[in-house]
C-alpha cells in the first residue's frame, strides 16, 4: 500500500491527479443530464419545454456552469497526461506547471465561456 499523506507532504502534482480523478465522476453527472435531455426531446414539445426551462433557470445554470468547469478539467488534465505519455514535461519544474495549469485553468476558461455566451445572447437569465 501506498503512504500516501503520512509520508509525502502535499504537491500541486497530487491535486491535478485527484481532481482528474473526480472530473471523470462529475463528466458522468453531465451525461446523465444529456440523456435526459435527449429523451424529453423525444418525447415531445412540453417535456421538452419543461427541461429546458429548468436547464434556463438560475439552478439549471450554475450546473451548467460547474459541468463547464468540469469539461474544461478533464480536457486540461487529459492533455496534461498525453504530453507526459510521450516522456515529457516529466521534470519537476514542468510538472509543476502542466499541474497548476491543470489546477487553475479551467476556472478563467468557464468564466470566459460564459462570458462569451452571455455577451453573444446564446445564453440569457
Amino acid at each position: 500500500m501506498s503512504p500516501h499523506l503520512q509520508i509525502w507532504r502535499w504537491h500541486v502534482t497530487m491535486t491535478a491527479s485527484i481532481l482528474f480523478r473526480v472530473t471523470i465522476g462529475a463528466i458522468s453527472v453531465g451525461a446523465a443530464i444529456a440523456v435526459g435531455w435527449l429523451a424529453a426531446l423525444a418525447c415531445g414539445p412540453e417535456a421538452y419545454a419543461g427541461v429546458s426551462a429548468l436547464l434556463g433557470s438560475p439552478f439549471g445554470l450554475f450546473i451548467g456552469f460547474g459541468l463547464t468547469v468540469v469539461l474544461f478539467s478533464f480536457l486540461l488534465n487529459g492533455a496534461r497526461h498525453l504530453f507526459n505519455d510521450t516522456g515529457n514535461g516529466l521534470s519537476l519544474k514542468s510538472a509543476n506547471l502542466l499541474s497548476n495549469i491543470a489546477v487553475w485553468g479551467p476556472i478563467p476558461l468557464a468564466v470566459l465561456f460564459w462570458v462569451l455566451l452571455f455577451a453573444t445572447g446564446r445564453v440569457s437569465l
